[in-house]
Parts: C-alpha cells; structure tokens; sequence
C-alpha cells in the first residue's frame, strides 16, 4: 500500500485527533472520488457528526469498535462492518473501544 500522504487532524469538529492516510493521488481518482484512505481513530477519538452534500461516503471497520451515528442513530459497529451515507444525509464516527478504530473511508462525488 503506497501512503500518498498522511494527516493528523481534527475532522469534522469531532474529538480528539485522526490520522488519515490517503492511498491514492487526486489524478489516480479521476475526478470521480474525492479520498480513498485508511482512516485511524484512537480510542475516545470521534469525526463529529457532519453532512454530505454532492457526495457519498463510505467506511468499512478493519479493526476496533465504534459508535456510529446516522441521521441521529446510534448504534456499535466492529470489524467487518460497512457503512454507507448517501449524498444529503449525516453521520458520524467515534472511537468506544479501548485499540485504535481502523477503517477505510472512500468518498464518491455525485
């Protein structure tokens, strides 16, 4: 896996910080994504709830438990879990294990 590039950030005014690891160049996605990565959220760490418009987004969990909330759902999610919210909608990821949450993330323009 070739990591393009690597942030630390606090996403989408949640808590704590995430590491985002982008796996391919704007170019290698054509216009058509807008991220491919692999996404690590500590524990306690959180992407607050956060609302796409002109986009999809996708997670699948590769490791740790999460609190996922859809359009003011809750639920806990693990590994082998896959998340979709579509252009309009709002979700949200926080880390309510004790290892790092690990998923992917794909963003998709509409």
């Amino acid at each position: 896996m070739a990591i393009i590039e690597s942030n630390i950030v606090k996403a989408q005014k949640g808590k704590g910080e995430v590491t985002i690891k982008h796996l391919l160049t704007p170019a290698e996605m054509d216009g058509k994504c807008l991220m491919f990565a692999q996404v690590t959220i500590p524990p306690g760490a959180a992407i607050g709830v956060h609302q796409h418009t002109g986009t999809t987004e996708t997670y699948h969990i590769l490791q740790g438990e999460a609190l996922y909330i859809d359009n003011g759902v809750e639920k806990t999610i693990g590994v082998g879990t896959t998340t979709f919210c579509p252009d309009g909608e709002v979700h949200g990821i926080e880390n309510v294990g004790s290892e790092d949450l690990i998923f992917m993330a794909l963003i998709i323009k509409k």
